[in-house]
């Protein structure tokens, strides 16, 4: 982490677990409808050179060539087998195409990527020391003018803002600037810490792919589809057969849905789910989970049938029940 943005963190009372922020030490309440978060947890890739747009097009889930200068958009890398390797947000500038992504992974999908550029006129550079990353949590009430339009960047004097849903807004800036957007918002609403933000994620529908998840599963199990991360008229890129297959023929057997559930502890990610009609076999995963409150909300991977039948435990005894929660499409 930039050593200049880690003490101003700590200088706001950042209580650090694994190099992300769980919360800050003085938890005011200010705007009531806001929050900011940092997200030093997530790095950032910076993708140059005259043919960048055709080699991330030719590896990527997504139309990358239809991008303009500002649009941002979801994408996911694959595997050979059609499995998430990682996933993106993405978006353009003038001359650059940034991704964000998990930074547990990010040194190990920069360096696979690369041997993909072989002599095409691509650069790949790690630039999360020099560009730092926060998130705003708030809606249209909050005191804090938003971007009006999704997934469209504007370059403020805050940074580049992006709104990625109705809650939340990504904030990506140059270290000093960073810091000064950081300084002027933190007088006004309320710092938090990355719960808050994947509590926000998951009630978006929407996760990251992290150590956990790499490799787990095709696009559709985790809506990816649904919310805009796959174009089914791209062309080619690794695993694109079996995800196409995958939607046209009706073979999908699991989706990702939102439930909740009383739990002491968060569970881990990959903590295995269970339902009565696939007796001690796990029925599903969970894939993202944050604490509210004395309850657990999280993104979970069943079976079909387990979902439609409203079955699915937390525990293979059946004691455990988690209750499904609407998300902002319709899955089934």
């Amino acid at each position: 982490m930039n050593e200049r943005w880690l003490q101003v963190l700590q200088s706001a009372g950042a209580v650090f677990t694994n190099g992300r922020v769980t919360h800050f030490a003085d938890a005011r309440k200010l705007d009531g409808n806001a929050a900011l978060c940092d997200l030093s947890h997530y790095g950032v890739i910076k993708v140059s050179g005259e043919e960048a747009a055709k080699f991330l097009q030719a590896q990527l889930t997504n139309d990358v060539v239809a991008l303009s200068v500002g649009q941002a958009q979801w994408n996911g890398w694959c595997s050979p087998k059609g499995r998430l390797l990682v996933t993106f947000l993405i978006w353009r500038s003038d001359a650059h195409y940034f991704l964000l992504l998990q930074k547990s992974i990010q040194q190990t999908i920069q360096k696979r990527l690369s041997l993909f550029v072989l002599r095409s006129k691509v650069t790949l550079e790690d630039v999360s020391d020099g560009w730092q990353r926060m998130g705003m949590l708030a809606d249209d009430n909050s005191s804090i003018p938003l971007p009006s339009n999704l997934m469209q960047s504007e370059a403020n004097k805050l940074g580049v803002v992006i709104r990625l849903s109705n809650q939340r807004t990504l904030i990506f800036a140059e270290t000093e600037t960073a810091i000064s957007t950081w300084q002027t918002l933190s007088t006004t609403i309320s710092r938090v810490g990355g719960n808050d933000w994947d509590l926000a994620g998951i009630r978006d529908g929407i996760i990251d792919i992290s150590v956990e998840t790499q490799d787990a599963y095709v696009p559709q199990m985790v809506n990816f589809e649904l919310i805009g991360g796959v174009n089914f008229k791209k062309g080619c890129y690794p695993g694109q057969e079996i995800v196409a297959r995958t939607q046209y023929r009706g073979i999908l057997k699991r989706r990702m849905v939102r439930v909740t559930f009383a739990a002491d502890n968060l569970p881990i990610v990959g903590t295995p789910l269970y339902s009565p009609a696939f007796a001690e076999q796990a029925a599903g995963t969970i894939a993202l989970a944050a604490k509210n409150g004395t309850m657990v909300e999280a993104l979970v991977v069943a079976q079909i049938d387990a979902i439609t039948s409203n079955s699915l435990y937390l525990d293979a005894a059946l004691t455990h029940q988690l209750n499904l929660l609407d998300l902002p499409y319709p899955v089934l």
